[in-house]
């Protein structure tokens, strides 16, 4: 114990120290990162499901706002190359990988949703929505995410129908990371009561962080429900973990992915590199990447045989695309398929933000067996509209 814990206390050092050299302010999560290491972890000593789950802030029009054979071409690939990729692997349950693309309402465009939702319909993916917005009001925001919602419901069928009110419910990403007005100094939101705006249009859960800046919330790799505070931002700061027989609190529920630091890369060999579950070019999943998402082990409180494992990328960035739809990812699947997926030790789930959200749930009930048999335990799937 004391050796780990000034092992952790050297950790947060050296990252206070990357802070202070960048010039950055000390974020919030590092000192629960610190007290995280020196908890004890509960034993699992049953078959540990592992739901994965690929989250896409994905923006064709990404440095490019004049050039629609440009917007075309992107979306053009993942439609060819994704399935081509996906195929070739199943988890536990037969499901290939789902992509779960979070499409941003400000650059919607009715051709591209037709080509994702028909990749939807073979079941690849669900569709879900993600928003940049900036100086905005909640009577606004409240029309934005409700007619973008009946939109996608109506020309994609996609998303789900909340079974209480009848409207379609969504899952949401917030554009750079500031859910509830958190930029410091109030960029691209301006909606502090945005977490119950949320809940009044539908959403579900955020699966916004980790963030790689000041907007992370002080909880880390934790599933947990956040109050909003409508005069004040960063609501979300801290909340209430989800737990086992445990019941919903607050205005909005938030599944985060891994925050950690990786010890096994290095810059200049010695400061670890942050891992904040973002896949791309720059930050490929390779398997000790893979192996640490497992480990973090985030879970619904009283179940720790069940791990969420969300990882998100930017999957329209021209760059980035050889990795996530080539031999990079494909590695990554043939790791997760044969090292998590023996059906003894590990079962393996492929998962869409929808289907996780429901485990997450049922979890949360206290349900038994196969995560399998509860993808679609509140919300059930969208049916998708496929191209003639």
């Amino acid at each position: 114990m004391i050796a780990s814990f000034a092992f952790t206390l050297f950790a947060l050092l050296i990252v206070a120290f990357l802070y202070i050299v960048k010039k950055k302010k000390m974020q919030s999560w590092l000192w629960n990162y610190a007290k995280s290491r020196l908890a004890n972890r509960p034993k699992i000593e049953q078959t540990r499901h592992i739901m994965f789950c690929f989250v896409d802030h994905y923006e064709p029009q990404w440095k490019n706002k004049n050039n629609i054979e440009l917007e075309r071409q992107r979306v053009d690939r993942w439609m060819t190359d994704y399935p081509k990729m996906a195929s070739k692997f199943v988890d536990s349950d037969g499901c290939h990988p789902k992509h779960s693309f979070f499409f941003p309402e400000e650059e919607y465009r009715k051709e591209h949703l037709d080509k994702i939702s028909d990749l939807c319909a073979k079941g690849f993916g669900e569709i879900e929505i993600h928003l940049h917005h900036e100086n905005d009001t909640s009577d606004n925001l409240r029309k934005t995410l409700s007619g973008f919602a009946q939109c996608l419901h109506e020309e994609h069928n996609a998303l789900s129908i909340d079974p209480s009110t009848g409207k379609p419910t969504y899952a949401f990403i917030h554009g750079n990371w500031v859910l509830d007005n958190s930029h410091p100094k109030g960029h691209w939101c301006g909606v502090n009561d945005e977490l119950i705006v949320l809940k009044e249009t539908g959403c579900y859960a955020d699966f916004t962080f980790p963030s790689p800046d000041e907007s992370q919330p002080a909880m880390l790799n934790t599933i947990y429900y956040a109050k909003d505070d409508p005069n004040k931002p960063k609501s979300y700061e801290n909340g209430q973990p989800i737990k086992k027989y445990g019941k919903s609190w607050g205005d909005l529920l938030l599944i985060q992915g891994v925050l950690s630091l990786n010890w096994k890369v290095k810059k200049k060999g010695i400061f670890p590199q942050i891992e904040n579950s973002d896949v791309r070019k720059a930050f490929p999943p390779s398997t000790n990447r893979v192996d640490l998402w497992v480990e973090q082990n985030i879970h619904v409180e009283g179940k720790p045989e069940w791990t969420f494992i969300k990882v998100h990328t930017h999957g329209a960035q021209d760059g980035d695309m050889d990795t996530l739809l080539g031999n990079p990812i494909e590695e990554m699947h043939s790791y997760l398929t044969s090292r998590y997926n023996d059906g003894d030790e590990y079962a393996l789930h492929y998962v869409s933000a929808r289907e996780m959200y429901n485990i997450v749930k049922a979890a949360e009930a206290g349900k038994e067996g196969s995560p399998n048999d509860f993808r679609d335990y509140v919300l059930s799937a969208p049916t998708f509209k496929k191209l003639s």
